[in-house]
């Protein structure tokens, strides 16, 4: 679990730092863009006045010489030519006294009323046609000078391409934005950006983009957040691969246990003279996902270091009971079935209650159910051991030394214990040959298995001279690559199938 959980998380955590720098770069920028868009803005404005402050200047001439034909022509002239400026209008005692208007009409409201400063924004509702106008003013002697400059080319001004930023010129009290709204600011703005203009007293507002905009990184990031997506599914992978390839051979193994990887193989016991299948032994292996089928020399040992061999062979008892119980019409009568327990196994206080409860799962009563013990790890023999394995042979298991002669005190086993069976390793049987001195080590361990009055099943029988040898020495029971490899269980259905049902005695 733990190496699937940790390459998750680290790629959650790539993909939510790389949304997160780039969230933040989006909004840097976002910000550096509405800051330029106003700073264009007020360059654009700055332009607009430029040529309000010069026809302010026509006006003060018209003002030296008079205001007659000439002057109010000049007067029109002016603003005419000015591409941004309205109107101009020259106030003598407060009153009107030059426009650049034909009649020296004027388009402002209660003009007396309006206050002097150099710039001001003026609403709708003190306007002729009412739109609001920025007035440019200035004095000359006691003469009044106003310049005004229409809503639509400060509205022109403001506009930038730039989408989600509303940009506003903010005149004292007053603003009026790219839409033409006109409204009241107040002085403390603190979600707002100002980039003022340094010749003229007025300054451009914008709003500041959000810090975080799921829209801005969908519009402006996508592409990249895929490719996010991609390291961080990448690292997640490598991640994986580094470590599963680092799991200790011990914890991959109680995962496969876990998950049921280690699965039930049958190599079936014959009888060498007459080739009829006479029962099975059970033998693990590992149904690797990747590597696929794996022997048990690789991963029992661990088991049996580790204390996993345990629960591997529980699990192989509750699988083996599912799958003859499955194949139970099929089965003759008195079926060997041999499953191999280790010694830690075996000297376990609820190893008795375990092999009853296993007998018990199985339909067919009449199966030879044989415990085999197991010579790779030494068996601690005591009185509840003994009195444990009576029972169980009291009870109808038979009881067999597995791998004789290769491990530990094979010998005082056959002393201290009720066996049923020897099971004689392959490195004795693979041993005989044509020549006549091959079989003195098995000739000693067959006969002492005689004068003990113990069964044999040879394993390991590879060749016709190893099998006519045991036939000539009376051993029944036969397992071996000569007559069958370990098979899964659904080849040994095949086999059951394609045998003669024939009643198992014990000779």
């Amino acid at each position: 679990m733990r190496n699937v959980f940790i390459p998750v998380i680290t790629a959650v955590a790539i993909f939510i730092a790389g949304v997160f720098i780039l969230n933040i770069q989006l909004w840097y920028s976002a910000r550096v863009d509405s800051s330029s868009g106003a700073r264009y803005a007020v360059n654009n404005i700055n332009a607009i006045l430029d040529e309000a402050r010069v026809a302010a200047r026509t006006a003060t001439e018209i003002i030296a010489k008079g205001c007659d034909a000439d002057g109010q022509y000049q007067l029109g002239t002016e603003a005419a030519l000015q591409p941004h400026l309205r109107t101009i209008v020259i106030l003598k005692k407060g009153q009107p006294w030059c426009s650049s208007l034909p009649g020296n009409r004027i388009l402002l409201l209660n003009i007396n009323d309006i206050p002097f400063s150099e710039l001001l924004l003026t609403p709708a509702s003190d306007t002729v046609n009412g739109r609001p106008v920025l007035l440019f003013q200035t004095h000359f002697a006691t003469n009044r000078i106003m310049v005004s400059v229409s809503d639509s080319h400060i509205r022109d001004a403001l506009s930038t391409l730039l989408e989600h930023v509303n940009y506003a010129l903010v005149v004292g009290g007053y603003a009026l934005d790219a839409s033409g709204n006109f409204t009241i600011t107040h002085r403390q703005e603190t979600q707002a950006g100002h980039a003022r203009s340094g010749n003229y007293p007025y300054s451009v507002r914008y709003n500041l983009p959000p810090l975080f905009s799921v829209q801005r990184l969908i519009e402006h990031g996508a592409g990249i957040m895929l490719f996010l997506l991609l390291i961080s599914g990448t690292a997640a992978y490598v991640l994986h691969k580094y470590l599963n390839k680092n799991t200790l051979p011990e914890e991959s193994l109680r995962t496969a246990i876990a998950r049921g990887e280690i699965v039930p193989f049958y190599q079936p016991v014959v009888n060498g003279r007459e080739g009829t299948l006479r029962g099975v032994e059970v033998l693990a292996r590992w149904k690797h996902p990747q590597a696929g089928y794996i022997s048990p020399a690789t991963f029992i040992p661990i088991a049996e270091k580790s204390g996993l061999i345990v629960p591997l062979t529980q699990s192989l008892m509750a699988q083996v009971t599912t799958q003859m119980n499955a194949i139970s019409t099929k089965l003759p009568e008195g079926f060997h079935v041999g499953l191999n327990f280790s010694a830690s196994h075996i000297a376990m206080p609820t190893f008795l209650d375990e092999c009853l409860k296993y007998k018990d799962s199985f339909v067919r009563k009449d199966l030879n159910l044989v415990i085999e013990v197991t010579e790779r790890e030494p068996l601690d023999i005591d009185e509840n051991l003994v009195q444990t394995l009576n029972v169980l042979h009291d009870k109808g298991f038979a009881i067999a030394l597995d791998d004789f002669g290769t491990g530990y005190s094979g010998l005082s086993y056959l002393h201290d214990l009720h066996i049923d069976y020897i099971k004689i390793d392959h490195s004795f049987v693979s041993r005989v040959n044509e020549h006549a001195d091959s079989t003195r080590i098995l000739d000693c361990v067959l006969d002492l298995a005689r004068k003990l009055s113990i069964s044999i099943v040879a394993e390991g029988v590879e060749t016709k001279a190893q099998l006519d040898y045991l036939n000539r020495n009376n051993i029944v029971f036969q397992q071996g690559y000569y007559f069958f490899k370990p098979v899964p269980f659904t080849e040994l259905i095949h086999i059951l199938l394609s045998k003669p049902k024939v009643k198992v005695v014990v000779e």
